[in-house]
């Protein structure tokens, strides 16, 4: 063969692979399109649920502070394998496998944690933002989130992250094509970095179902923790069927009433009686344990269906609203069990009268990590070394090889729990 030719042969050779690489991602592209017409949110659920299994690298893209007190912070992620995304129920989150360097005098131990997504799919990148989560109030003497703060002070642009696929039945219900769910009004009560799961189910509405009404009440402590501001305002006035109300709690020196902020103080039902038109209602309600504690049994005691009203808090907030899960124990104990949890120090005996490990560590001063409390996020993730948990349902949450989740399982035999 003739160098011309063989150099034809190879060209040739070239082209048709950048072709048939094209056609298989335009093909990609094509089934992981937006879905433009409304569908369940189980459905939307579903798309979610099989997109990958395991963990998936992204690299963070940019990243923005959304309060001016710069302690809330958004992570655009983009995948490396440069696949398109799939879509995702607005509402839902995404579970990372945070890994940091080691301390001289312990292993390696990655953080696993959710965080909600603040944006609607676009088949690109996925949104997150993060609240700094300082030491509580009432216990100054622990540490910080040791999350939050590594994804505020050491992750920056390039830097890439191990996530898996979106989850989480804290959703907005967008109805199914014929169904009536876009003349319901949606009603958002968010406290604090609760508003970050109600942004994307209002940017998903405001693009899918504009004419749907929305009401977003909205509860900071002053201007220093309002987030999105901007962008919220900007959404209220372009969109006549988005209604805006935001509260502060202690507004500052400069706050001003009508312009930063409609009312000072908390949200609280008579507020909501008094703004909301008559008609049917869906809420979704988000916040702190204080806020959710007083909102949803004020909601309940209204009328609202339980059908209608759908929650999701960020500690204990609504244990005495929530239907507590049926407990796997229907007969005392014959003798006590022993819970053992390593890095604390303690072995307690466990009699069976509490719910769930996780009560049962809190009630005795064991320090534990928790997030939804309902076996959803996995914040309470911990290794099982040795004994067995059972669970009265299975948890939404997969949970890592070895590991079980205290908010939702409880011994059956002695155990031995890395906390």
């Amino acid at each position: 063969m003739t160098a011309p030719l063989l150099l034809a042969f190879i060209s040739t050779s070239i082209i048709l692979q950048i072709l048939i690489a094209f056609g298989v991602a335009a093909w990609r592209l094509q089934s992981a399109k937006i879905v433009s017409s409304p569908v369940g949110a189980k459905d939307l659920a579903n798309i979610a649920k099989g997109a990958w299994t395991g963990w998936r690298i992204f690299r963070v893209e940019s990243c923005a502070f959304e309060d001016p007190a710069a302690t809330q912070r958004s992570l655009l992620l983009a995948p490396v394998d440069g696949l398109p995304l799939p879509d995702f129920a607005p509402g839902q989150y995404l579970t990372f496998s945070i890994d940091r360097s080691a301390q001289p005098d312990e292993p390696e131990r990655p953080i696993v944690r959710c965080y909600s997504m603040s944006d609607q799919p676009n088949g690109k990148t996925y949104r997150i933002t993060v609240k700094r989560m300082p030491a509580p109030l009432t216990r100054p003497d622990l540490p910080p989130g040791e999350a939050s703060s590594f994804l505020h002070d050491h992750v920056q642009v390039g830097d890439v992250l191990k996530v898996k696929a979106p989850a989480g039945q804290f959703v907005l219900d967008t109805g199914s094509q014929g169904s009536a769910v876009s003349d319901i009004t949606a009603v958002f009560i968010a406290g604090g970095i609760g508003v970050t799961p109600m942004m994307s189910m209002i940017l998903w509405s405001l693009a899918h179902q504009p004419n749907r009404p929305l009401h977003l009440f909205y509860g900071v402590r002053d201007s220093t923790d309002h987030a999105f501001k901007s962008v919220l305002e900007d959404l209220s006035h372009s969109h006549p069927a988005f209604s805006l109300h935001v509260f502060y709690g202690v507004p500052g020196a400069r706050d001003i009433e009508g312009q930063d902020f409609q009312q000072s103080g908390f949200i609280h039902l008579d507020v909501l009686k008094r703004e909301l038109p008559h008609g049917p209602h869906q809420f979704y309600v988000c916040g702190p344990p204080a806020m959710m504690a007083a909102l949803l049994p004020a909601l309940a005691g209204w009328g609202v269906a339980k059908r209608d009203l759908h929650f999701e808090s960020f500690g204990p907030a609504s244990s005495g609203f929530v239907e507590p899960r049926a407990s796997i124990q229907t007969a005392p104990l014959p003798a006590l069990l022993e819970v053992q949890f390593q890095r604390s120090h303690r072995t307690i005996g466990w009699s069976g009268e509490d719910m769930n490990l996780l009560d049962f560590a809190e009630r005795h001063a064991v320090p534990m990590e928790s997030g939804c409390r309902t076996g959803s996020w996995g914040a309470c993730e911990t290794r099982l070394i040795s004994g067995e948990v059972r669970y009265a349902s299975k948890p939404d949450f997969e949970m890592s090889p070895g590991a079980c989740l205290p908010c939702v399982g409880i011994p059956v035999s002695t155990v031995v729990l890395e906390a």
